[in-house]
């Protein structure tokens, strides 16, 4: 579970935890693969944005007569699809699908199990027990087929698949919000703010969210990937995206066929897949080492 070092009990607002924050940057910038990954992330996510902007070709018309064209024809890079569609295009504009599926729900559930799990990890008692046995339950099932589960529950559609990968991602954010709070709830300074007469939203609000804040961040960059993953994987299995939206995961499925006849046009959406999971896992382990989170 991630824990962050909290260098004695400094409240987050001191000139030392300004500097913590500025060491972070500094230790950023120094690490080269950090950096890098950084960057294709960057790139990955501008040019899905710009994509309209780009001067590609239209992702949805295709030609029966240029289907399966191999890479490296002329007027298509990356050669085109089961249905004459450009590659190129369908990749470009399947990053705004695949990343917003992937990155999207993270960051719901870090706000949502974020702040469930504060709540419980502070106030403690009936509340807590209330909180981490609901999280336990969605702990009995592998989130794969969870995710899947409440999908196929739902029904194919972008938004199903945020609600379902959101319920999956809540229940782990939950769990390490709830023990850094707890961590950090009989610390001295903790103390102080009650015994001055701060009620509970106050010392929360003004000293515990600042303290628990960087751990919990740091362990919700980790899912980002496995986020992603899952997102492609439903849209494989039918159950995420609807055609004919340019999506990584859907474009895997609808080029199974194809994959005999030109396996490397196959290839490419699992490329892409691989590649970007690939630099968030590895940009996740730099922000962690950065921030001196360990195990």
């Amino acid at each position: 579970m991630a824990l962050i070092e909290t260098h004695g009990l400094e409240d987050p607002i001191s000139e030392a935890g300004k500097g913590y924050w500025s060491g972070v940057g500094s230790r950023l910038i120094r690490d080269p693969v950090t950096m890098i990954c950084l960057g294709v992330i960057l790139l990955l996510i501008l040019s899905a944005v710009f994509a309209p902007y780009l001067g590609l070709a239209d992702p949805y018309t295709g030609s029966m007569i240029k289907r399966l064209a191999p890479i490296g024809t002329e007027g298509h890079i990356l050669g085109t699809d089961e249905q004459g569609r450009d590659m190129l295009a369908r990749l470009i504009y399947g990053g705004r699908l695949t990343l917003f599926i992937g990155l999207m729900p993270v960051v719901l559930a870090f706000f949502i199990g974020g702040a469930l799990g504060i709540v419980a990890g502070y106030l403690g008692g009936w509340v807590n027990t209330v909180i981490m046995r609901t999280v336990d339950v969605f702990f009995a099932f592998p989130s794969v087929l969870l995710a899947i589960a409440i999908s196929g529950a739902l029904g194919a559609g972008i938004l199903n698949s945020l609600v379902s990968l959101t319920i999956v991602f809540i229940p782990p954010i939950t769990r390490v919000a709830e023990a850094v709070t707890s961590g950090v709830r009989s610390l001295d300074y903790i103390d102080a703010a009650r015994a001055s007469g701060a009620n509970a939203l106050t010392v929360i609000r003004v000293h515990v969210i600042g303290n628990v804040l960087s751990p919990i961040f740091v362990y919700a960059t980790s899912l980002t990937s496995v986020c992603m993953i899952l997102a492609a994987g439903l849209s494989f299995l039918g159950i995420g995206v609807r055609p004919p939206e340019p999506e990584w995961g859907l474009m895997l499925n609808t080029l199974r066929s194809a994959i005999y006849i030109n396996p490397w046009l196959s290839a490419l959406p699992g490329l892409m897949i691989f590649i970007t999971s690939l630099c968030l896992n590895l940009l996740s382990d730099g922000v962690r080492s950065a921030m001196n989170v360990k195990d």
